[in-house]
C-alpha cells in the first residue's frame, strides 16, 4: 500500500502478474483524461519506460522473433533478377555498363598498317552506326505513337488514383466514425468514472485508516498481555471463568 503521508493519492498495490502476457491492454481514455498534459505525469511515464527498458533482457533484434519468417524468393526462371537481388542483399556496388563497344576508335599507332585492325575498327563503326540508326527509328516511333500511349497510361493512372482516393476517403470516414463514437461513450461515462474513482480513493483511505487502527489495537493488546504477564495474571483462566470483561475494565481503566 502506498504511503499517504507525502500528499500522494493512496493506492492499493495490485498483485504481481505471472507468466507471459499474450495481449496488451490499453485503458487510455484520451477524450476525458486530463493527466496527459500534466508534466509530472509525463515525467513519471518516461521514467517507468526507461526503467523497463533497462530491466528488459530483450535486444532490439529480438522483437521480430515472434513474427513469421520472410518468404524465400525463387528466381530460377529469372536468373538475371536473382543475381541482382543477391548483389543488393550483399551490399555490393552495381556493375558499370560496358560502353567500349559504342566508342568509335581508330587502330593504335603501332597497328596503323595492320589490315585486321582496320577491319575490326570498321566493324565497330558499322555497329555504332546501326545502333544510332535504331535509336533514330525508335525516336520517330515515339514521336508518332508515344503521345497516345502516354495519354492512355495517364488515363489508367487517373482511374487508379480515383479508386485509391475513394478507398482512402471511406477509411477516413470509418476512422472518424469510430473516433466520434469513442468520444461520445467516453464523455457519457466520464461522470460515472469520476464517481467510481472518488469512491475508490475513499475506500483506499478507509482501508489505510482501518489498518492503522488495527495496528494500534494489536500494539495495545501486546502491551496489555505483557502487563498481565508481569502481574502474574493467567489470561486463559480468566477467559474460562467468564471474568474477561471485568479484567478488561480493570486494565483499561485510567
Amino acid at each position: 500500500m502506498a504511503d499517504g503521508g507525502n500528499g500522494d493519492i493512496p493506492m492499493l498495490e495490485a498483485p504481481p502478474s505471472y507468466g507471459r502476457q499474450t495481449c496488451s491492454s490499453i485503458d487510455a481514455l484520451p477524450y476525458i483524461d486530463s493527466d496527459y498534459a500534466n508534466p509530472r505525469v509525463k515525467a513519471e511515464v518516461d521514467r517507468l519506460v526507461e526503467e523497463e527498458m533497462r530491466r528488459s533482457t530483450k535486444k532490439p533484434a529480438d522483437f521480430l522473433n515472434d513474427l513469421p519468417p520472410l518468404p524465400t524468393f525463387n528466381f530460377q526462371e529469372y536468373p538475371m533478377i536473382g543475381r541482382e537481388y543477391e548483389r543488393v542483399r550483399a551490399g555490393r556496388a552495381p556493375v558499370a555498363l560496358d560502353r567500349s563497344r559504342y566508342e568509335l576508335e581508330t587502330p593504335a599507332v603501332s597497328k596503323r598498317n595492320d589490315e585486321t585492325a582496320w577491319k575490326q575498327a570498321l566493324q565497330r563503326s558499322q555497329r555504332l552506326l546501326q545502333y544510332q540508326i535504331t535509336r533514330m527509328e525508335n525516336l520517330d516511333l515515339l514521336l508518332k505513337y508515344g503521345p497516345d500511349a502516354w495519354k492512355q497510361h495517364n488515363n489508367r493512372l487517373e482511374v487508379y488514383l480515383t479508386r485509391i482516393q475513394k478507398l482512402a476517403q471511406e477509411l477516413n470516414e470509418k476512422i472518424e466514425k469510430v473516433n466520434r463514437e469513442r468520444k461520445y461513450h467516453q464523455q457519457n461515462t466520464a461522470y460515472e468514472l469520476d464517481a467510481l474513482s472518488m469512491q475508490w480513493k475513499d475506500l483506499c483511505q478507509k482501508n489505510i485508516a482501518i489498518q492503522t487502527a488495527c495496528a494500534s489495537l494489536e500494539a495495545r493488546i501486546i502491551e496489555l498481555e505483557t502487563e498481565a504477564a508481569e502481574r502474574g495474571w493467567n489470561l486463559d483462566a480468566i477467559t474460562e471463568n467468564g471474568t474477561l470483561a471485568q479484567f478488561r475494565s480493570m486494565t483499561l481503566a485510567p
